[in-house]
């Protein structure tokens, strides 16, 4: 009697766990999401050490960056788009050439704003749902930029519906609030956000100077989204 027992038993646990595997399966489908597609610009080298230290610099890294994976279907969305800055006539550059896809180190591709806390704006052309933000500030030599900050938005004013993806600024002194996120060396691999499909139409990267003089400066700035 008592065989037939456990043997009923095991045969209804044995049951269970074979109806349950589909469900499973059908939880946590394979295959939708993918690497995100990177285009890095020539690495520098040469130039000065750098002579900084903070408490809020990580590491420099050497290493290859390891993929990010996004939703299937995302794509580069800022390719050519609109571009406002604080700053209504840069120094060096057209701003245009924020989103030229001109990611070099030369001078030629350089952007550079005023001194102080300064922002450039891309206009998307519409809302899309945001899963990485790819910045690249100036990548000629070792140089660390003060009070990065990424912000989403539909308005384009940056008043209502904003959301912060990256703050740096560890003291407020830019105004924006106290960041979390770490200090870093720029380098050709420029500074990867990632952004949980927040949805909005115009991004906003600021900087305040940097380790080499007080302006804030600009190669590129991608956005990937859907």
């Amino acid at each position: 009697m008592r065989a037939k027992l456990w043997m009923f038993v095991m045969l209804t646990l044995a049951l269970a766990f074979f109806a349950a595997k589909p469900a499973l399966a059908a939880d946590a489908p394979a295959g939708d999401t993918e690497a995100l597609k990177i285009e890095l610009p020539e690495p520098f080298f040469g130039g000065t050490p750098l002579d900084y230290w903070s408490p809020n610099l990580e590491p420099e890294d050497y290493k290859d960056r390891p993929p990010m994976m996004v939703p299937k279907g995302t794509a580069l969305l800022s390719k050519g788009k609109a571009v406002t800055s604080s700053a209504k006539n840069p120094s060096v550059g057209e701003l245009k050439q924020i989103t030229d896809g001109d990611k070099d180190y030369a001078k030629s591709s350089l952007v550079e704003l005023g001194s102080g806390v300064q922002w450039v704006q891309v206009d998307l052309g519409q809302e899309n749902a945001i899963y990485a933000i790819l910045l690249w500030h100036f990548h000629e030599g070792k140089r660390v930029y003060f009070d990065v900050v990424v912000q989403l938005a539909n308005d384009p004013e940056f008043k209502t519906g904003v959301t912060t993806v990256y703050n740096n600024d560890a003291d407020n002194s830019a105004g924006l609030g106290v960041g979390k996120d770490k200090e870093y060396i720029e380098n050709n691999k420029g500074r990867l956000v990632k952004v949980d499909g927040v949805k909005a139409r115009y991004v906003r990267c600021y900087t305040n100077g940097n380790t080499a003089n007080e302006m804030s400066n600009y190669v590129e700035v991608e956005v990937f989204g859907k």
